[in-house]
């Protein structure tokens, strides 16, 4: 038997070098051959796992109850917008959020903070004329990173000194924006300055060992709040944490994606899930500026079923999975021209025998990065076509590119259905 263990996380997908499989495809071809059991499982599955059981290609089995019959959180959504409007934040705390840290830390329980940002702030900018420091090899702004003061690039890890003085105007009104881990640590010290606080990130749990060490202290109870990204959503599995607050909600929900909403509802139901896994209730506070976003009430109902219904529709309306079939051929060449002339002629001659299931070339949200410049076409494709066809066709098209000596230099990636 093959078991395939939370089957929805996007870990399982192979993102660098080629080839880009996911993992869980390759477990279910892996059980075809050896005509054995495998079982995919998640308490929020992926949505085309889940069409697939929903349509009878998988049996669907369902667990609906807890381990051990504890009860699920409960789950409060608060108001930011009015918080910052009737001036009752405390920093970047709702009371109702601060109220329940102190109760758990009088109540010697343990609480998980959940921002999915990390470094001190995403950008610095200038108070007088708006300048934002950009990499210099990437089109991104750089993160400001508190621990060594610096800004760094979280595309191609660059980094530089902090500025003083704004480089377009000269003002020293330089001035952070928004909010990332390393502040929140910061703030939990002023607010609750006798409770002992580590950071679960990619910064502070860089290796295996480090990872291990904050997980551990924290099982020991050596720590009361843990300040993390999506790495604190993981599986984890602690007695005597109690409650969850979820400081940013709308960072995922309006992430511009077609899985966005999915993965937001994967992500708050997951990081949810672990308060409260044993004898006592959990508690779970989402900090949002859309109270009434359908996801955000999906996630206080524990309602799957409501958020996959949900989705389909516009699915299906924009051909995307689990209707269509998804490639994505992300094009880079460091002369812009160059790139923009393969990839048209790239798509033109694929829309010869495609027609409109071709879509771009189009750039991505950051379109240049360690100074190539970035492209991508679409190709999105009925089940019932012959993938062997669609595979062949590509790699035609690609090996006349290649053959042309003005447009080899620009190289070339095939996603077959992208995360």
């Amino acid at each position: 038997m093959i078991v395939v263990d939370e089957e929805h996380e996007n870990s399982y997908k192979q993102q660098n070098p080629d080839p880009r499989y996911n993992a869980r495809d390759i477990a279910i071809v892996l059980a075809t051959i050896h005509k054995c059991k495998i079982i995919l499982g998640s308490a929020t599955p992926s949505v085309e796992s889940y069409y697939n059981a929903d349509s009878g290609k998988y049996h669907l089995v369902e667990l609906g109850e807890r381990y051990g019959k504890v009860e699920l959180p409960k789950i409060q959504i608060v108001d930011i917008k009015d918080g910052y409007r009737r001036k009752i934040m405390k920093s970047h705390f709702h009371p109702v959020l601060y109220q329940a840290i102190e109760e758990a830390l009088n109540n010697n329980e343990q609480v998980v903070l959940f921002q999915n940002r990390r470094g001190y702030a995403p950008y610095l900018e200038c108070k007088d004329c708006g300048w934002v420091p950009q990499c210099d090899n990437c089109n991104v702004s750089m993160t400001y990173h508190k621990y060594g003061n610096q800004l760094v690039c979280h595309y191609c890890t660059d980094k530089k000194h902090i500025y003083y003085r704004c480089e377009s105007c000269g003002s020293t009104n330089l001035t952070t924006k928004g909010l990332g881990t390393e502040q929140i640590v910061d703030e939990v010290y002023e607010l609750f300055p006798t409770a002992r606080v580590t950071r679960l990130d990619q910064d502070s749990a860089g290796s295996r060992k480090r990872f291990e060490k904050i997980i551990k202290d924290f099982e020991n109870h050596n720590t009361d709040i843990i300040v993390g990204t999506q790495m604190v959503t993981k599986g984890l599995d602690f007695e005597n944490l109690t409650l969850v607050g979820i400081l940013n909600a709308d960072n995922m929900l309006n992430f511009p994606d077609f899985r966005a909403f999915e993965r937001s509802f994967q992500l708050l139901s997951q990081v949810s899930g672990r308060a409260g896994r044993r004898q006592k209730q959990g508690k779970v506070i989402v900090q949002t500026y859309t109270t009434n976003h359908l996801i955000l009430k999906q996630v206080l109902e524990n309602d799957f079923d409501g958020m996959f219904r949900s989705q389909l529709p516009e699915r299906k309306a924009f051909k995307y999975p689990p209707y269509w079939n998804f490639i994505i051929i992300r094009l880079r060449n460091k002369d812009k021209q160059k790139l923009y002339k393969t990839a048209n002629l790239l798509a033109e001659n694929l829309r010869k025998d495609l027609y409109q299931r071709v879509l771009g070339p189009e750039e991505p949200l950051v379109n240049m990065v360690k100074r190539y410049f970035l492209l991508n076409i679409h190709i999105r494709f009925e089940k019932k076509i012959s993938s062997i066809k669609i595979k062949k066709l590509i790699i035609d098209n690609l090996q006349q590119i290649a053959e042309n000596k003005e447009l080899a230099s620009t190289k070339y990636e095939i996603d077959v259905d992208p995360l």
